[in-house]
C-alpha cells in the first residue's frame, strides 16, 4: 500500500484522480478497454470532480457501482444511483455503467455477479468508512465469500455516519440493509485508488494501515493488495 498525503481534500482529490486516470489509460493502451468500480459518499466528491475532466477515452470504459441501500428509490437524495448519475455517469460518455438496484436484493446480486465475472476490474475507486468499512462491508466483514455482490446489514456506526454527512433527516430514516460488492470482489481489482479525507476518518485510517488485517476493520484487507494507493489529507492522516 502506497500512502500519499495532501494538505487538504481538494488536493487529495486531484492527486487521486490523476493516478486513477493514469491507470485507466494504461489499461486502455494495453487491451483497448478498461473496467472500473466507482464509489460514492462525501469522500469521493473532490476526486470525481477531477476525474470527469481527465483526457480519457471514456467510450471504451465500463463502470460498476460499488453499493446501494435497500429500500430507497433512485430519486431519494441519498440514493447512490442518483449520486453517480449526477456526479459521474451523466458527465462522461461511458461505454456502459452497471448500477445496483437496491430494490431487487438477491436477484440483483446474481445479475451483477454474472456481469462483473466477465469484466476483470482494472481500477477500483473506493473509500474507508468511519467504522473501517470497505464498500458497505461493515465489521465483522465477510472475508471468505466468493459472491461478487451480497446483501449486508448496516451497523449503527455506519448508519450514524450517513446521518452525520447529511444524507438523511433522522437516524431512523437510514436503511438497515444494502447491497454491497464483496471484499473478495474488490480485492480482485488490478489497482485500488482509495480516497479518505477528514479528521473523522483518522482512527479508521490508522487501524486500516497500522493494525492487524481483520474482519473487524474491513479496510485493513487492502494491506494485502499488491497495488493500492491510499490518498489522505492532513486531517485523515493525523494519527499515523
Amino acid at each position: 500500500m502506497e500512502i500519499i498525503t495532501s494538505e487538504n481534500k481538494i488536493e487529495l482529490g486531484k492527486k487521486a484522480a490523476e493516478k486513477g486516470a493514469e491507470l485507466i489509460k494504461k489499461a486502455i493502451s494495453e487491451k483497448g478497454e478498461a473496467n472500473i468500480i466507482v464509489a460514492t459518499g462525501a469522500s469521493q466528491f473532490e476526486m470525481l470532480a477531477e476525474l470527469v475532466n481527465k483526457d480519457i477515452d471514456w467510450s471504451v470504459v465500463t463502470g460498476f457501482h460499488l453499493d446501494e441501500y435497500i429500500g430507497i428509490e433512485e430519486t431519494h437524495p441519498a440514493s447512490f444511483r442518483k449520486y453517480l448519475k449526477e456526479r459521474f455517469v451523466s458527465l462522461v460518455p461511458l461505454k456502459e455503467f452497471h448500477y445496483v438496484n437496491g430494490n431487487a436484493a438477491e436477484k440483483e446480486c446474481k445479475r451483477l455477479g454474472e456481469i462483473i465475472s466477465r469484466h476483470p476490474i482494472d481500477v477500483a475507486f473506493v473509500g474507508i468508512g468511519e467504522n473501517g468499512h470497505l464498500a458497505f462491508n461493515d465489521p465483522p466483514a465477510d472475508f471468505e465469500t466468493e459472491e461478487p455482490y451480497l446483501v449486508v446489514n448496516l451497523d449503527d456506526d455506519c448508519r450514524k455516519q450517513q446521518l452525520g454527512e447529511g444524507w438523511f433527516p433522522t437516524f431512523n430514516d437510514v436503511p438497515k440493509q444494502a447491497i454491497s460488492m464483496s471484499i473478495r470482489q474488490i480485492m480482485k481489482s488490478k489497482h485500488i485508488i482509495c480516497s479518505v479525507p477528514d479528521k473523522r476518518k483518522s482512527v479508521a485510517v490508522k487501524k486500516s494501515v497500522k493494525g492487524v488485517v481483520s474482519p473487524m476493520v474491513p479496510a485493513s484487507v487492502m494491506q494485502k493488495h499488491a497495488s493500492t494507493w491510499l490518498f489522505l489529507d492532513e486531517e485523515s492522516a493525523s494519527k499515523l
